[in-house]
């Protein structure tokens, strides 16, 4: 695989987490009693740098640098998690229902909660290593996958209690980033990858085949729409759909070169995508309305939205141009995420 497109995406990491630390030192976070194992207090969680988020019933949890985990249950204001035994920058976070979720991160960190993620246990961690978790999901309790830099991938059948290092593809393909699990149902896993590949298993990731498409660029995030379509997202504003499961794959005009980040489907089948330089992609029937790397500062925030179930996008970009890099369902709205903290919603 051409190390071009791995140098981009550590270029576009190191941005980020540069940007998300002046945002942090801004806030001024207090110390905690153990020190260097816990995530630092902030005396305001909503400008804390996010990198994902995912709902525990109707609760948004977000994490992010630093071991911050911010929650809301009314999508307005945010509180820190009570306890987060680590300060490695968290990419991502899965729940699978109300109370039990995973989240994982740098340093090869896995961490689990049992209460909507007020509370943290460190499941593992390899701390000096320097390898990068990106995306982790659970199929229920017991089975779970998380993925990351230069093919890394590890299985859980415990709960997250013990977890095995595994290739999911033989040869150079094998050595990919891997940047985010996507579940489609029946046993279909997607995994979004590096210079346009997405890897595909039909047996909940006991087998894995690769699926090369004609993008040049990584893809960042991926979604499973409610119509059985398939869409990734990433560098460049590139956005490919599937309607065969994920066998092969179109590429759909975005209407922006800014990358994407994020994709999330309403109840009404309206689907928006976000990313950075400000910009979203929007669409679906619903009326009124118009990332796991995280984008560079300074690039605007774009908003892209589809009312077709994701056959035709428009784009839009913020006012604020904030770098988009993820996106939840409130109660009130979406609630969306940058590297500066919570924003207000398009």
């Amino acid at each position: 695989m051409k190390r071009q497109f791995i140098s981009l995406c550590l270029a576009i990491t190191t941005l980020a987490l540069a940007a998300s630390s002046a945002a942090t030192a801004a806030d001024k976070p207090t110390a905690v009693a153990d020190g260097l194992r816990s995530a630092p207090r902030l005396i305001h969680p909503e400008k804390a740098p996010i990198f994902a988020s995912a709902l525990a019933g109707k609760r948004i949890v977000a994490v992010g640098d630093h071991g911050f985990v911010i929650l809301s249950d009314d999508g307005k204001s945010f509180r820190q998690a009570a306890a987060v035994p680590t300060r490695a920058p968290l990419t991502s976070v899965h729940f699978i229902d109300n109370k039990r979720g995973w989240a994982a991160g740098h340093d090869g960190t896995i961490l689990s909660t049992g209460d909507g993620g007020e509370h943290w246990q460190v499941l593992r961690e390899e701390r000096g290593k320097e390898r990068v978790l990106l995306s982790v999901w659970f199929e229920n309790a017991t089975h779970g996958l998380a993925v990351g830099q230069f093919g890394l991938a590890l299985e859980t059948m415990d709960s997250g209690k013990t977890w095995q290092e595994r290739r999911l593809i033989d040869g150079e393909a094998g050595e990919i980033h891997l940047l985010q699990i996507v579940p489609a149902g029946g046993g279909l896993l997607l995994v979004a990858g590096e210079a346009g590949a997405i890897l595909r298993s039909e047996d909940n990731g006991a087998t894995w085949r690769l699926i090369q498409t004609d993008n040049k660029g990584s893809f960042w995030t991926g979604l499973a729409l409610r119509d059985g379509s398939l869409l990734m997202a990433g560098l460049r504003g590139h956005l490919y759909r599937s309607v065969d499961r994920g066998l092969s794959w179109k590429e759909i005009a975005s209407g922006t070169q800014q990358s994407l980040t994020a994709i999330i489907q309403h109840p009404d089948g309206s689907v928006h995508v976000v990313g950075a330089g400000g910009v979203s992609l929007s669409g679906g029937s619903r009326q009124g309305m118009p990332p796991r790397f995280s984008p560079p500062s300074g690039q605007a925030a774009v908003w892209v939205s589809s009312e077709d179930e994701g056959q035709k996008f428009e784009a839009s970009v913020r006012p604020d141009r904030a770098g988009l890099t993820s996106v939840a369902a409130g109660p009130a709205g979406d609630v969306l995420f940058s590297v500066l903290g919570v924003v207000s919603g398009h």
